[in-house]
């Protein structure tokens, strides 16, 4: 039986010459998942609640996109929507996987909208969690993530301030765990370039009405009602343009959905995507 500490430790696979960093649990549907991009993430980070819970009846899949967590960072890559979007078709391709339901957090939502723009056929279901789109502005909250420099105390006031409606969820432990992934060898310089450098990822996430309306897979999309980060507006403008999208937004809830709560995210989204739970 697989530990959570297997889990949490991850294993590697050679992705177009980078070693990537990815989570493999479970059997039976494949259920993708996409983390955020906020300073110290990772897949672990992002989905420690979610993956055990899921992979009790599915097979998941969760990977360190370019720049993030443990997968290795190149002095060459150019990060742009374009270059996580195909990252995690070049995973799922070496993995063999031909079909896959998708749960995209924040930036990983907005990957998941260019994945559906790229091959629905190759996607049975969407999840979209505090992801960016229509009516997407600078945040207060995004200023914050964006302007982070790697210290314990700016890292536990962020998470605190922008991240959680609940503070008590924010310990010690995590605070420590995201700094310090953000003070990695490499990992701030590359930060800074993503969301920074005229080169690199710059306004790319932004997502038209007509690219919303294209997605015809279906689509659950969850928010948090006091999201700092992404306005739960956002997801409103979203469900008038999605053909196949339902809505549920979380009360007391931040940007964290799948942490602040944990249990109801994993059981509507297993019902959603038609796994069942196991008890």
């Amino acid at each position: 039986m697989t530990s959570i500490v297997d889990i949490e430790q991850g294993q590697f696979l050679d992705i177009n010459g980078a070693a990537t960093h990815y989570h493999d649990v479970g059997e039976g549907k494949v259920v993708l998942l996409l983390h955020g991009s906020g300073p110290g993430v990772s897949a672990w980070a992002n989905w420690r609640h979610a993956i055990p819970a899921l992979a009790s009846s599915a097979r998941v899949l969760a990977l360190d996109l370019v720049g993030y967590g443990a997968t290795e960072r190149s002095d060459t890559v150019r990060y742009s929507l374009r270059t996580w979007t195909d990252h995690v078709w070049s995973f799922l391709d070496e993995l063999g996987i031909d079909k896959v339901s998708v749960i995209g957090n924040s930036l990983g939502g907005r990957i998941a909208m260019q994945m559906a723009e790229d091959n629905q056929d190759r996607l049975d279901r969407l999840v979209l969690m505090g992801a960016p789109g229509v009516g997407m502005t600078l945040t207060e909250g995004l200023k914050a993530l964006r302007s982070y420099e790697p210290s314990y105390e700016a890292m536990s006031s962020m998470l605190k301030t922008y991240f959680a409606v609940d503070k008590s969820i924010i310990t010690d432990d995590l605070v420590q765990i995201r700094y310090q992934a953000s003070a990695a060898p490499g990992a701030h310089e590359a930060y800074r370039l993503m969301f920074f450098h005229p080169d690199h990822a710059g306004s790319e996430l932004v997502v038209s009405e007509d690219q919303v309306r294209a997605i015809t897979v279906p689509t659950l999309l969850v928010h948090g009602r006091e999201d700092r980060v992404v306005p739960v507006d956002v997801a409103w403008n979203m469900i008038d343009l999605l053909p196949n999208g339902d809505l549920h937004v979380f009360s007391r809830c931040g940007h964290w959905t799948q942490i602040e709560h944990a249990d109801e995210f994993n059981r509507r989204v297993s019902d959603f995507l038609e796994i069942v739970e196991a008890h």
